[in-house]
C-alpha cells in the first residue's frame, strides 16, 4: 500500500510553492534570529512577571503599615483606658479595705452625710405642678 502511494505521487526536484528554500547559512541566520527573539520574549516575560509582583509586595506593604499604624494607635487608645480603670479599681479596692476594717462603719456613715439620723423624719419639698389651664 505504501508503494502505491508512492507510485501515485513521483518524488520530484521541485520544492511545493509553499515552502520556501533557503540554503545553509541563510538557515543558521534565521535559527540564530529566531533564537534571540525568543530570548528577547522570554526576558521581556520574566521582567514584566517580576514587575508585577514588585508592584504587588508593594501594595501589600503599603497596606500592612497602614494597618499596623492603625493597630498601634487603637492599642494606645486602649492602655490610656486600661490605665484610667486599673486606676479606678486601685481606688475601689483602698475604700473597699477601710470599710471592712477597724471603724470602718463609722468612717462610712461620716461619709454618707445624707443619711438622716435614727428617730427622725425626712421631709421632702416639692413645687407643686401649677395647674394646666382649662380651655
Amino acid at each position: 500500500m505504501l508503494q502505491a502511494s508512492r507510485a501515485a505521487f513521483p518524488p520530484t526536484d521541485e520544492p511545493h510553492p509553499a515552502v520556501q528554500v533557503v540554503s545553509g547559512s541563510e538557515t543558521a541566520a534565521l535559527h540564530g534570529l529566531s533564537v534571540e527573539r525568543q530570548e528577547l520574549l522570554c526576558s521581556l516575560i520574566a521582567l514584566a512577571v517580576k514587575l508585577g509582583l514588585v508592584f504587588v509586595a508593594g501594595i501589600s506593604l503599603a497596606r500592612l503599615t497602614s494597618a499596623y499604624q492603625e493597630r498601634m494607635e487603637r492599642q494606645g487608645e486602649l492602655a490610656a483606658v486600661l490605665q484610667l480603670e486599673q486606676t479606678k479599681l486601685l481606688k475601689a479596692r483602698e475604700r473597699f479595705d477601710h470599710l471592712f476594717m477597724l471603724e470602718g462603719e463609722q468612717r462610712l456613715i461620716r461619709e454618707q452625710n445624707q443619711w438622716i439620723a435614727p428617730n427622725r423624719l425626712r421631709v421632702v419639698w416639692s413645687n407643686p405642678e401649677p395647674a394646666s389651664p382649662t380651655p
